[in-house]
């Protein structure tokens, strides 16, 4: 992919944040989720890309936009008045919109919109399902297994660290799911910090060293994986991971999007193998790596976070939106 794209997804994701942060703090999820797809859809149209949503909202009928096979980009709106678009890079797109659905409508810390984006086949199509998830900074990524006693893995990843397993700080959903997950990492001796939504925010700050989270543990939703993994691949950070399959059902879900085996572990380069990858994402409410959205009369200001595989780029942007006006009082 051409590194300018990158400025692209950029504003898909800005203006998905914008669109949401409007609904802030209304206790409606709903609103909140439908702002942020509907601004992502029309900011994808007019990216040059002949694009492919390979994790979005749903599959087909399931939602109204950003659907799983949805083509999206300028190519797609060539097609639809009768051009041609010949030419348009083949881009595949994990999308979330909104991550954090209830934490936007509830005014509480860590939402983000965000996509991930890779040339045809750089992203696994997963069904929407939960998964397993083990998320380590770089320095750890060979040093555990996702089959390994919870233990065992703290005391490889505290070694790894070259730190003691009480020093580690261990994120988890708090999910009633999670309580024998629970009881072995305090069993273990290190830390816990629940939270209520936002794994894959968390899996993020979890790969920079320094921000005094160590680990991602528990189950959480397959599409947040891919996206995780994209991330992970950018910040040479690790995702090992194994998808949830709990009935006839799910085994003829993941038949559909090609995968056949469902015991499978899978790591970042396995979620997401493109070799040019681009991870975007910006803050809606306030969280520990981008403040959220504010407005102020004039425009509004946005923190984001931009990276790529090629060339290898990690960039934090922080953008005034300006109102289109001749009086305007620009504020930092």
């Amino acid at each position: 992919m051409e590194s300018d794209l990158s400025l692209e997804f950029l504003r898909v994701v800005e203006q998905a944040a914008i669109a949401c942060a409007h609904t802030m703090g209304l206790g409606d999820g709903r609103r909140s989720d439908q702002a942020a797809v509907e601004a992502m859809r029309r900011e994808l149209d007019g990216v040059p890309i002949d694009g492919c949503i390979v994790i979005g909202e749903g599959e087909r009928d399931q939602a109204p936009m950003l659907f799983i096979g949805e083509r999206v980009g300028l190519a797609n709106v060539w097609r639809a008045t009768g051009r041609a678009g010949l030419g348009s890079p083949q881009i595949d797109i994990a999308v979330d919109p909104l991550e954090g659905t209830n934490l936007c409508a509830t005014g509480a810390p860590g939402a983000i919109a965000v996509l991930a984006a890779a040339e045809r086949g750089g992203l696994l199509h997963a069904p929407d399902l939960y998964m397993e998830k083990l998320v380590v900074p770089s320095p750890a990524k060979a040093a555990v297994d996702l089959d390994a006693p919870v233990g065992d893995n703290l005391r490889a990843l505290a070694k790894a660290l070259d730190r003691d397993v009480d020093d580690l700080v261990i994120v988890v959903l708090d999910r009633p799911r999670h309580a024998q997950l629970i009881a072995d990492i305090r069993a273990a001796g290190a830390r816990i910090h629940l939270i209520a939504d936002g794994d894959l925010s968390a899996a993020i700050v979890a790969a920079v060293v320094g921000t005094g989270v160590h680990a991602v543990m528990g189950i959480g939703g397959a599409p947040e994986g891919v996206l995780t993994a994209a991330a992970m691949r950018c910040l040479n950070g690790e995702i090992y991971a194994r998808l949830v399959v709990r009935s006839p059902e799910d085994e003829e879900r993941c038949r559909t999007m090609g995968i056949t085996d469902t015991k499978r572990v899978y790591r970042s380069a396995d979620l997401a193998p493109g070799r040019a990858l681009i991870f975007a994402a910006t803050g809606v409410t306030d969280g520990s790596l981008m403040k959220g959205v504010r407005f102020f009369g004039d425009g509004t200001r946005t923190e984001s976070l931009v990276m790529q595989t090629d060339p290898r780029q990690v960039r934090f942007i922080d953008s005034i939106h300006v109102n289109d006006a001749d009086d305007v009082t620009i504020r930092f």
